[in-house]
């Protein structure tokens, strides 16, 4: 991907339940280009996951056009898509007894087993180079239900870039790590936005110092909506927070990182 490249353009994008008619994104327009690392924020309820999921190719919007990757959704194989898209989240599934290297290597297939006729030696040892570029290549043969939270995270993160992604959907990815294991994936995320130019990646997070100083644009999304996004300095206001949130929030940054908490109402 060349620079300021589009990878993911939704446009008057809205999303219904069918069911009940419940709105659940209603006429959103967003642009992300390569190199660009985005927070998408907002409470719960607000349309993140589905954001995600739409760009994730992984749903169909009730109106509205998705691209992705240069294809749009309706005229492309949502399969093919997925597989050059890199996501991580908490909540995927992996097999506890695999190895890290092996939970690795399925990112080559996109799959939750290993599909061991698929991965040469030319694979294998992309999944060693990954795990060392994450600083955990010494857990290679370590099985991935004993690693910790923040191992698990980075795995995951090695197994997206499997794909070689021009997009990467990281899905409230410090979901239950302590501190130093999510100080050691915020590195870890800052230093892929320095080594990999062209990759682009959307955070979905409730905690700004979550975001690594690589996080340079915000989405607010609120009931369904964009409140406001652009760059992280214009939107990461106490007023733009406030109203996103619904209660009084202060906003400051230090070296980079930033930090909200709720204010005197």
């Amino acid at each position: 991907m060349t620079a300021n490249t589009v990878v993911a353009a939704l446009d008057a994008v809205s999303v219904r339940r069918f069911t009940t008619g419940q709105v659940i994104l209603d006429d959103v327009n967003w642009t992300v280009r390569s190199g660009e690392h985005w927070a998408l924020l907002g409470a719960n309820g607000a349309g993140k996951t589905t954001m995600l999921r739409l760009i994730g190719a992984l749903m169909h919007p009730t109106s509205g056009t998705v691209d992705v990757l240069g294809h749009r959704l309706g005229r492309v194989d949502m399969r093919e898509l997925r597989a050059h898209i890199g996501l991580v989240s908490s909540s995927q599934k992996v097999p506890l007894d695999a190895t890290a290297h092996t939970v690795v290597l399925t990112g080559h297939t996109g799959t939750v087993q290993p599909l061991w006729r698929k991965y040469d030696d030319e694979v294998r040892e992309r999944a060693h180079e990954l795990l060392a570029e994450l600083e955990i290549k010494d857990l290679a043969d370590r099985a991935y239900g004993v690693c910790s939270g923040g191992q698990r995270a980075r795995v995951l993160v090695a197994r997206a870039l499997m794909a070689d992604p021009a997009l990467m959907l990281l899905d409230e990815p410090f979901n239950a790590l302590d501190l130093p294991s999510r100080e050691d994936l915020i590195d870890a995320m800052h230093r892929l936005a320095l080594t990999r130019t062209g990759l682009a990646t959307i955070t979905v997070t409730h905690h700004l110092e979550e975001l690594s100083p690589a996080i340079g644009h915000v989405l607010l999304l609120k009931e369904g909506r964009v409140l406001t996004s652009g760059s992280a300095r214009q939107v990461l206001t106490a007023e733009s927070m406030t109203h996103c949130f619904g209660r009084p929030i202060e906003v400051s940054r230090h070296e980079g990182r930033w930090l909200a908490r709720s204010g005197r109402r």
